[in-house]
């Protein structure tokens, strides 16, 4: 049976970010210097600390109907009304309608999970590490700097598919889609699919690298 949280609705103040998706469990810090919203932070610290990021569809030319909640942990006042603020992923949501647009949206909005699953998600959720590590490892040596996985990593699968989504870089569209899955074994196909791939370029070019270094001049 759905928990009632995943069917609430409420009225949730939302930003859109250009190139920016957020998921539940990382964190985003933000500058706020616009006005509107930092009308919109003022207005939330003085309630329960909670907003809606939405990433900015360029092509749309409007926010995506998906998003994240995010909740400020920590803040600070700069000069003339800027604000620094630090928050983390809550649950996602899905935008149902507008309430208003003005000084900043605000949407109804209804919670959004993961659809449970008989299906023993650690195999893929171990999968999707090594191939994360592999890529690190190819990485490094391929730059030649020293790149070490932060020791926080999730153990969970759900909370795994999350971390690994939010550490994509460039992709903003395909961190979309992932965000979009009410699916875990879906978002850890797909991710150990962008994994392989990428570890298949590293390898490659890390090949031709050993190539050329062996070369005699």
């Amino acid at each position: 049976m759905a928990s009632s949280s995943s069917i609430a609705v409420r009225e949730l103040p939302l930003f859109p970010l250009p190139e920016v998706v957020l998921f539940p469990g990382r964190p985003l810090p933000l500058h706020i210097f616009e006005f509107r919203y930092r009308i919109m932070m003022n207005t939330i610290l003085e309630g329960d600390r909670r907003f809606g990021v939405l990433m900015w569809d360029p092509v749309e030319g409007k926010p995506a109907l998906v998003g994240c909640c995010a909740e400020i942990l920590q803040f600070q006042r700069l000069p003339d009304d800027r604000m620094k603020i630090w928050t983390l992923g809550q649950q996602r949501f899905r935008v149902l309608e507008y309430v208003r647009e003005k000084p900043y949206r605000v949407g109804l909005v209804e919670w959004i999970e993961d659809q449970p699953t008989e299906q023993n998600l650690q195999p893929l959720a171990t999968e999707v590490e090594q191939l994360l590590r592999d890529v690190v490892h190819l990485s490094a040596k391929l730059t030649g700097q020293v790149i070490e996985l932060p020791e926080s990593i999730p153990d969970l699968p759900l909370e795994l598919s999350h971390w690994v989504a939010s550490n994509l870089y460039g992709v903003a569209s395909e961190q979309q889609a992932l965000l979009e899955m009410q699916d875990t074994v879906a978002r850890l196909e797909r991710e150990a699919e962008i994994l392989t791939s990428t570890r298949n370029h590293l390898a490659a070019r890390t090949a031709l690298k050993d190539v050329l270094k062996d070369t005699p001049k």
